[in-house]
């Protein structure tokens, strides 16, 4: 067994002046960062009073899934002799909110929309989900079904 370990920075920028002084006295802007890599400018949902235009942990956990799934998927791709040529996925996630306000993921779904070079390499393009599922990091860790609803195109 090989352990892998990770640092990243989470620096909260909300602070408008008095800190946390009362729940509308400040904003939930926050900078992700690591070592030689851009900064993620990142809040809190809307709906917990965070800026629309910045990611938040939610979204980060959705392209935590999105591209682990993608990464393991091209590899066996690769190996298997299937020419993909582009993949995007849509993917979607349902939080639950309980009356207490904390919550939790129930789900996640992947949507990846693949492009493979012939005709020939569809049908095994297919099975290659089902692996890169069960290597995925990020879908072994977590605690909800991570469902994959999957188009393979020619192109």
């Amino acid at each position: 067994m090989k352990n892998h370990h990770y640092t990243i920075t989470v620096e909260w920028t909300g602070n408008q002046g008095s800190g946390t002084s009362g729940y509308r006295e400040y904003e939930r802007s926050h900078r992700i960062s690591a070592e030689n890599k851009a900064v993620i400018e990142a809040s809190s949902d809307p709906a917990f009073r965070g800026d629309r235009l910045k990611y938040n942990p939610e979204e980060m956990l959705l392209s935590s899934l999105s591209s682990c799934h993608m990464l393991w998927y091209l590899h066996f791709c690769s190996e298997a002799g299937i020419i993909v040529t582009k993949y995007i996925d849509e993917a979607t996630g349902i939080m639950e909110e309980t009356a207490n306000g904390s919550g939790r993921f129930t789900e996640a779904t992947l949507h990846p929309k693949v492009t493979v070079a012939e005709e020939s390499m569809v049908e095994k393009a297919e099975q290659l989900h089902h692996k890169a599922n069960q290597y995925c990091f990020i879908g072994n860790s977590v605690n909800f079904p991570v469902k994959h609803i999957t188009t393979t195109l020619v192109r």
